[in-house]
């Protein structure tokens, strides 16, 4: 197999583009570096630049590297830019699927792997989300991976392609500092930005019906997801003609938005205690994942805790960021 990543330069994609190079499969990266970074790979793995919404360019990776199968992260991902911008998040991850799918039904690629999220389902109340959960996204962002979640399936049982789509909960960590996630768009390097800053963690919210009034959340480790995709796309090479997998990635644990700020504490020295302000429009009281289909269906779960991911990303915002030692 010659598997095309798009977004494999990014923070997530290199980790899956190494994951599966490290696991014998050969790898190649298609990746606008708007924020993807090359650096981040392998001198063996083929870095192609430019989009998705490009066909031409699309075409020649496809036929020039002999792509057998894709796994699709290129997108923009986040919620409060969504609302903002709707007309960019449509075109650059609906627009640019469809662009990707009719290359890859011309090349009769069968295997398409599908960066989702657990924004598909918006404020469900409920102890567990599991895949049947009503996708009721609240974003447009969350609508743009449930409408290419329709379109994959559709487009996969159409033309026999085998496919995918992995609805990922709150990624976190690195597998090796210089793999850091560097933007301060999550929860754990918005704490380190202001820990840096000089400045007490900020919590959005502390009325919740939550057993400490704050939101709860479900961490999956980086490198447990880039395992998950190398899981999933076997699946995937395992199908005869078309078939379909959605499935959780998470793992099944909830961590309060409080107890995270007290582990940020410990892991960086900085103590300074949290400062409260309002709710954020959207958030939902509890967002955890049941894992039972995944761990079924591709004998897969998470190994790594809440802890290692924050010492992990310490390690890494250090590396990109440097902090003025405590004291």
């Amino acid at each position: 197999m010659t598997w095309l990543i798009t977004g494999g330069a990014g923070y997530i994609g290199a980790h899956v583009a190494r994951s599966m190079t490290a696991a014998g499969e050969r790898v190649v990266v298609l990746d606008d570096l708007s924020t993807g970074v090359s650096e981040r790979l392998p001198p063996e793995i083929t870095v192609v630049e430019g989009s998705v919404l490009d066909r031409r360019l699309v075409d020649r990776a496809l036929a020039g590297h002999q792509v057998t199968g894709v796994v699709h992260l290129a997108a923009k991902k986040q919620v409060g830019e969504s609302v903002e911008q709707p007309l960019t998040y449509y075109r650059e991850n609906l627009q640019g699927l469809t662009v990707l799918l009719d290359a890859v039904v011309a090349a009769g690629v069968r295997r398409f792997l599908f960066s989702s999220s657990a924004a598909v389902y918006g404020v469900p109340d409920v102890d567990l989300i599991t895949e049947r959960t009503p996708a009721l996204p609240i974003s447009p962002y969350g609508e743009t991976k449930l409408a290419g979640e329709w379109l994959v399936r559709a487009a996969g049982k159409a033309h026999g392609i085998a496919t995918g789509c992995l609805r990922y909960f709150n990624v976190a960590g690195a597998a090796r500092p210089e793999l850091a996630d560097t933007g301060a768009f999550n929860i754990i390097p918005m704490f380190f930005d202001r820990v840096g800053r000089g400045e007490a963690p900020r919590i959005f919210g502390a009325d919740y019906p939550t057993p400490d009034g704050t939101c709860v959340r479900d961490y999956i480790h980086v490198a447990d997801l880039a395992e998950a995709h190398l899981a999933a796309a076997r699946w995937l090479v395992r199908q005869e003609g078309a078939g379909d997998l959605t499935v959780n990635i998470g793992r099944g644990e909830g961590v309060s938005v409080r107890e995270l700020a007290d582990l940020v504490a410990e892991v960086t020295g900085h103590h300074a205690p949290p400062v409260v302000g309002p709710r954020r429009a959207g958030d939902a009281a509890k967002a955890v994942a049941s894992v039972g289909l995944i761990t079924e269906e591709l004998g897969w779960s998470a190994t790594r805790g809440v802890r290692e991911m924050v010492e992990s990303a310490w390690e890494g915002w250090q590396l990109h960021h440097p902090v003025a030692p405590v004291g």
